[in-house]
């Protein structure tokens, strides 16, 4: 069984237009809403082998509120360029190339490509993952190459907009 967890970063900040884009840091708002969110996978007992995040600081700074909330060493989180402007196949070669003995991964990373990724997945289909917004599904398959040809069950989809009802 192979399990990805796919986060798309928190709400971040357009404050400093000097800024480039890969540099612009997360609103207080979506260092909240990222805290829900871990919260909820804490909750579910969720724990994975791998954090691989895109090189954005958005991404990588959602990534470090989730690893400390799940006790995953920030020393460890991943950076990968190929998930900062990348494609939902991009998302699918960084899968492709994972080691068979990692069984679970949690990937950080940017719309649009994660809301076409998890599309392959979801019925009905979603317009848009929002900030935080976070999809957990499991393949039937022990080799990561194989989980497009795999069945797979969509473990849960959440966003803080959800949780906040509660």
């Amino acid at each position: 069984m192979k399990t990805i967890i796919l986060v798309r970063h928190a709400k971040s900040s357009w404050e400093d237009f000097r800024l480039p884009d890969h540099d612009r840091p997360l609103l207080d708002m979506g260092v909240r809403r990222t805290a829900l969110i871990a919260d909820y996978l804490a909750g579910k007992g969720i724990a994975v082998d791998l954090f691989l995040s895109s090189t954005a600081a958005r991404a990588y700074d959602t990534a470090k509120i989730i690893a400390e909330k799940l006790n995953y060493p920030e020393s460890k989180i991943v950076t990968n360029e190929n998930l900062y402007h990348g494609s939902a196949n991009d998302i699918f070669s960084e899968l492709y190339g994972l080691p068979d003995d990692i069984k679970a991964v949690m990937v950080f990373g940017h719309n649009p490509s994660f809301t076409y990724f998890v599309n392959h997945y979801l019925s009905p289909t979603i317009e848009n993952l929002p900030t935080s917004g976070t999809v957990g599904i499991s393949f039937e398959t022990d080799k990561w190459e194989e989980i497009d040809s795999s069945k797979f069950h969509v473990n849960f989809m959440v966003t803080p907009k959800m949780l906040k009802s509660k």
